[in-house]
């Protein structure tokens, strides 16, 4: 059998917390990965960063719209209030790609309350803006950005899937467990609105128990919870 070749990761958002370290798990699996950034003493930073964690040159960084031009998949990892400025800077790149939006809507100082936008979702709104052509995802809004960062800790979290699109969803649930996350279908587009609250859930979690790593678990399945699915 002939082996697929892995797609182009393009992380916008990739010198922040979130972006950077699944930027570094996912080049850890042998992914191309563009760091997407407007900052370029930033960005030229955290890939070296990255790659000297790796012990190799695995990560490249190019400005947002050449990352998504460059990419099969987009992520979108920037703080909410920067999210639909960053998706229409590169929508030209993105008709019938993957764009993988990790974004909860969370508004300082109060984060921990949720605070979810008019029509519920912040990643539903997006598909909305966008329209059709993109298929957007919703994931990765509960994993924590510090644990990711930290190759030698395991992750436990497991991650919802939600989109329109399934295709495009079991292309995501992949690309979360090349990174030995457990993630599941977790419905249409508008159920976003769910991990998009659990974030403020979980950061109120973190600070009342002084811990750093608050995470999900779904329950009632076996230890690989596609098996089934084979």
């Amino acid at each position: 059998m002939v082996q697929q070749e892995k797609p182009t990761i393009a992380v916008l958002g990739g010198t922040g917390n979130e972006g950077s370290g699944l930027a570094l798990r996912w080049a850890q699996a042998g992914y191309r990965v563009i760091i997407g950034s407007r900052n370029a003493e930033k960005a030229v930073r955290v890939c070296a960063e990255l790659n000297d964690v790796l012990g190799r040159a695995a990560l490249t960084w190019q400005d947002n719209p050449m990352a998504a031009q460059a990419a099969d998949i987009i992520v979108l990892t920037v703080p909410y209030a920067a999210a639909r400025a960053t998706a229409d800077e590169v929508r030209g790149s993105l008709g019938g790609k993957i764009l993988i939006d990790a974004t909860v809507p969370l508004v300082p100082p109060k984060v921990a309350r949720v605070q979810l936008p008019e029509g519920g979702s912040a990643v539903a709104q997006m598909q909305a803006h966008l329209g059709a052509d993109v298929r957007v995802v919703a994931a990765f809004q509960n994993v924590s950005a510090h644990h990711l960062r930290d190759l030698a800790h395991e992750v436990e979290c497991d991650v919802l899937v939600c989109g329109d699109d399934i295709d495009a969803r079991d292309t995501v649930i992949g690309l979360a467990r090349a990174i030995g996350l457990r993630a599941y279908h977790a419905g249409p587009i508008c159920n976003a609105a769910a991990a998009e609250a659990l974030t403020s859930v979980l950061i109120a979690i973190n600070s009342r128990y002084k811990i750093s790593g608050a995470g999900i678990r779904i329950t009632g399945f076996e230890a690989d919870p596609h098996a089934r699915e084979q």
